[in-house]
């Protein structure tokens, strides 16, 4: 038991020092065509900084890294190797924070919050509360792994749970090779399933929404054109059905930053995301509306943030302690990774903000 302590802490070291790095190259990284615009400056000149939030809406909590796939884009370093779970006991205080919230939206979100061994609890405890939209974010494969969560699905169901999940690509080559062989298969059998008992339906209460990263160094392309063909060739060939569909930027941190700089591609997506810049994105971030809870407690402005350690500026640090009127009048900690958030059409948890 102490020899595993002891490895968890000297990963946890190795975790909060690849963190600082990737900080560090962010906020200074030098180009061969010169320096990028620092965000800040960006959004000065539409007097947008400093950045503060709007009204709280969304509470995100991260419930545990661990996850069973281990995906090339993934900006939380999940797999199943990692250890880091919330407790019931932080559990408790997000309820006890939740009930006093104005928030509208609970998102739950990972690695796989389903491998939380408190996950059912909460998400019974929180169904109790009267949320306007409760979020669990599934990749999906997940509800194949095990047989302990073969019945997710009806669980779902029973507590009215808003289903986000991870589909980047209607085809198995593309989805395979980003997030693992076989993910494809059980992946579409998962669909399947959740269509099965009324999840995804035309005029169904049962949201079920899909999300797509980019597989490569490049931008989403046009959310809506992507919905459109997601649902015609996953109806047509898997006679799957679903709502809408996010397209989410990959930012460049954890492990996409590693995948980037490995691939020598960190400086033209750093260029791309910068001539892509639309100051009215800025408008819609989703730090502006949103609160990041991490596994331990500490509180972000997004969960982005909340990987590169950057924890909320405000005397209000952690939940135990939180305090609304105190965070409100914060200011929202940004750094060059904001770009992808602000590309194109901007980028959350949500999809496109405009």
């Amino acid at each position: 038991m102490i020899k595993l302590k002891i490895q968890s802490l000297h990963k946890r070291e190795s975790e909060l020092a690849n963190s600082e790095r990737q900080l560090e190259i962010l906020s200074n990284g030098i180009f061969l065509n010169g320096e990028l615009p620092k965000f800040k400056e960006k959004i000065a000149q539409t007097n947008q900084f400093p950045l503060r939030p709007n009204k709280l809406e969304i509470f995100q909590i991260n419930l545990g890294y661990m996850c069973n796939q281990v995906c090339t884009h993934c900006h939380v370093d999940a797999g199943p190797d990692r250890t880091e779970i919330m407790t019931r006991e932080t559990m408790q205080q997000c309820l006890d924070i939740i009930k006093k919230t104005e928030a509208h939206t609970l998102d739950l979100t990972g690695g796989a919050p389903e491998m939380n061994p408190d996950f059912r609890w909460f998400v019974e405890e929180a169904s109790k509360i009267g949320i306007k939209d409760f979020i669990v974010r599934s990749n999906l494969t997940i509800i194949r792994a095990n047989k302990k969560y073969y019945d997710l699905p009806e669980f779902f169901k029973k507590h009215n749970v808003h289903v986000v999940s991870s589909m980047p690509h209607w085809t198995k080559g593309k989805t395979d090779k980003q997030r693992g062989e076989g993910v494809f298969d059980k992946s579409i059998k998962a669909l399947q399933e959740l269509n099965a008992i009324g999840y995804g339906m035309p005029n169904s209460n049962l949201k079920l929404d899909l999300v797509y990263n980019p597989s490569g160094a490049f931008l989403p392309g046009d959310q809506a054109s992507m919905e459109k063909e997601f649902k015609k060739v996953l109806k047509k060939d898997f006679d799957i059905q679903f709502h809408n569909l996010f397209a989410i930027t990959n930012l460049p941190i954890s492990r996409f930053l590693d995948y980037l700089i490995a691939s020598e591609n960190y400086e033209d997506y750093m260029y791309s995301l910068v001539e892509a810049y639309n100051p009215e994105a800025v408008k819609n971030v989703m730090c502006r509306n949103t609160i990041s809870v991490s596994w331990d407690g500490w509180l972000y402005d997004c969960d982005f943030n909340q990987m590169l350690g950057l924890k909320v500026a405000s005397k209000v640090k952690h939940i135990k302690d939180y305090n609304e009127e105190l965070l409100q009048n914060r200011k929202i900690i940004i750094s060059q990774h904001c770009y992808g958030c602000t590309a194109g059409a901007g980028s959350s948890c949500q999809g496109s903000v405009i």
